[in-house]
């Protein structure tokens, strides 16, 4: 019982921070279920059961919201959904002592990424409203299905930020759209497991608790993404991610190395992660205070001007 009220807590804030951001609800959760001990094929099956449910309702919360533009759904969605099926095949047929640190290479790659990306930049919006092209989108999508399969999470750490960085959509509708075509990918991935895995290995009650967290988290996250700020929580979640999966590696038959060795690593990465945190703290505030400004200027204007 304990262990299924973590899993709900998890899903919950694993969809919290999907639902705000547009990834790393897969990310966040298989790095969960691979660190309790379930093989790497298991915990994607668990995690994208799971998520048939979970991003139906945050497509329908999103939807709700006007947080989605349905020609990027149906022109990412249905390429996503063909590479997280070839994906969830591939998985399926790795042994469990090769797709583990594989699996953890994957998300430590992602969580590189989503703790860069969300530290060091800014959301562009050059191209805001110009039309996104199936040529991009469709290659995009067979990617990020792919590695959303194979390494339990990658749908939105791949789509979101390639679109954002595009600049031709706003971007809570980059994560609407996002989160609403993750149902195909999940409809997709589960139908993969199922052709390569059978119901073997995959834990419904773990599925269930996720998704029950999941469920209340999704219309939370349609409503918070127009208030959370995106750069703090996704250097957080990155710092997370990250964390775990090198502790993955480091405890796998590929890496040989003693505790204090170990202990070393850990400690770096505790400081790196502190720092981009506390980086992404001050430049979202930096930037609050520099839009601020303008307004006040105008005020000041405008006051002397009638006098």
């Amino acid at each position: 019982m304990r262990t299924l009220i973590l899993l709900a807590l998890a899903g919950l804030g694993a969809q919290l921070v999907d639902g705000s951001l547009g990834m790393a609800y897969g990310v966040t959760s298989t790095t969960l279920l691979l660190a309790i001990g379930t093989s790497p094929a298991a915990a994607s099956a668990t995690i994208h059961l799971a998520e048939i449910g979970t991003t139906l309702a945050s497509g329908a919360a999103h939807w709700r919201f006007g947080n989605v533009d349905w020609r990027v759904v149906a022109k990412i969605g249905i390429p996503g959904a063909l590479g997280a099926f070839a994906g969830a095949t591939f998985l399926s047929h790795l042994s469990v002592d090769l797709a583990k640190p594989v699996m953890a290479l994957i998300l430590l790659s992602l969580g590189t990424y989503v703790l860069a990306r969300f530290t060091f930049l800014d959301l562009p919006k050059g191209n805001l409203g110009k039309p996104l092209r199936k040529r991009f989108l469709s290659p995009l999508g067979v990617v990020a299905g792919f590695l959303d399969a194979t390494g339990g999470g990658g749908w939105g750490p791949v789509g979101t930020p390639a679109i954002l960085a595009s600049g031709r959509l706003e971007p809570r509708k980059v994560i609407g759209s996002i989160d609403t075509s993750e149902f195909l990918v999940a409809v997709a991935a589960s139908l993969g497991f199922l052709v390569g895995l059978g119901s073997e290995g995959v834990n419904l009650a773990w599925a269930g608790a996720l998704l029950a967290g999941g469920l209340i988290a999704a219309p939370i996250a349609a409503w918070l993404v127009r208030h959370m700020p995106p750069r703090i929580l996704g250097s957080a979640v990155g710092g997370l991610i990250i964390l775990t999966n090198t502790r993955t590696l480091l405890r796998s038959e590929w890496v040989t190395v003693g505790d204090a060795v170990q202990w070393a690593v850990y400690a770096v990465l505790y400081a790196l992660w502190g720092a981009a945190v506390t980086y992404s703290l001050k430049e979202h505030r930096r930037q609050s205070a520099a839009a601020s400004h303008p307004a006040a200027d105008s005020r000041t204007t405008e006051s002397a001007t009638t006098s």
